[in-house]
């Protein structure tokens, strides 16, 4: 799905190692370890009313990327917040905004891949948008991707990493094919995730979805595993085979950016006559409940 152009954005306000510029005038050095080798982590975070949803399980992810990398110099999580609090202030933002925020292992003071010439710390990158939910919720259409996520013997998912080369391989395959987003298996042919978000289907009522054997493990997909034991609605973690997500009575996609949509295609194969089926519509009216009345005060008063 394309997103669009916000006229809002035209003149926000990055946060590039500490120092505000305009999004036209920031820069990033060439010997940084995003520049370089893609060297870098990420989260991607939603303010609300203020608030930004689930911060302290997103900082906790960053912080085990970063040290799964071996990163050294990374900034305090108060300090990650202090940036956060003055990038939001200073683009006068309160809600509707997504922030993705990327920690690199910093500068070289040579080029080349060896972490050894990194000695200058963490570099902190803090980009903000007015940006409501990208993806349709009336529904996505989804392809299956030729291309498989790995294991993590080849690239460990568990590391949310900005090396996103497969990803970006597998959405302009579903570009090519005219569908919103790729959907992509392991090694074993089981589901893995989106080339963007997780997903999860629904059979005879109970909520499935894969491993994180060979995806990420997405803030967002655990809260809908957590809002469904609350609630009872059954579910369980396991490997579904493409044959049973084709199967399912429902399918639905989760990330921050997107918040719950639901996939009302996969190639030929059409889902609850494209509406969004009565689990998923349940399980996004939670969702939004959640993000009303949950998460973490950064911003005080509309500015």
């Amino acid at each position: 799905m394309l997103q669009k152009f916000y006229e809002k954005n035209r003149d926000l306000i990055v946060n590039i190692g500490g120092k505000l510029v305009h999004r036209d005038e920031a820069g990033v050095s060439p010997f940084d370890s995003t520049v370089q080798n893609g060297d870098g982590v990420w989260e991607g975070l939603r303010l609300y009313q203020g608030k930004i949803f689930k911060l302290e399980e997103h900082l906790d992810r960053l912080n085990r990327s970063a040290a799964a990398l071996r990163y050294q110099g990374v900034p305090t999580n108060e300090e990650i917040i202090h940036q956060l609090r003055r990038t939001l202030e200073a683009n006068g933002m309160f809600d509707n905004v997504h922030i993705r925020l990327t920690m690199s292992r910093g500068l070289k003071y040579t080029s080349g891949l060896d972490p050894r010439i990194n000695t200058a710390g963490c570099t902190l990158i803090i980009l903000a948008e007015h940006k409501p939910p990208v993806y349709d919720k009336s529904g996505v259409t989804l392809t299956v991707s030729s291309l498989r996520r790995p294991p993590k013997n080849v690239l460990d998912q568990h590391i949310h990493s900005c090396n996103q080369l497969t990803s970006i391989l597998a959405k302009l395959e579903a570009n090519e094919r005219g569908f919103d987003d790729a959907l992509m298996l392991d090694l074993a042919g089981n589901l893995a995730e989106t080339n963007a978000t997780h997903v999860f289907i629904v059979k005879d009522g109970t909520v499935l979805t894969s491993t994180t054997e060979a995806c990420p493990e997405g803030i967002t997909r655990q809260t809908v595993l957590d809002i469904c034991a609350k609630n009872n609605v059954p579910f369980d973690v396991r490997d579904l085979p493409l044959a049973e997500v084709l199967a399912a009575d429902e399918v639905f996609c989760t990330g921050t950016m997107g918040e719950l949509a639901p996939v009302t295609k996969i190639d030929d194969t059409r889902y609850h006559n494209e509406t969004c089926g009565p689990v998923t519509e349940r399980l996004s009216a939670l969702y939004s409940e959640l993000t009303r009345n949950e998460g973490f005060q950064i911003v005080e008063a509309a500015l």
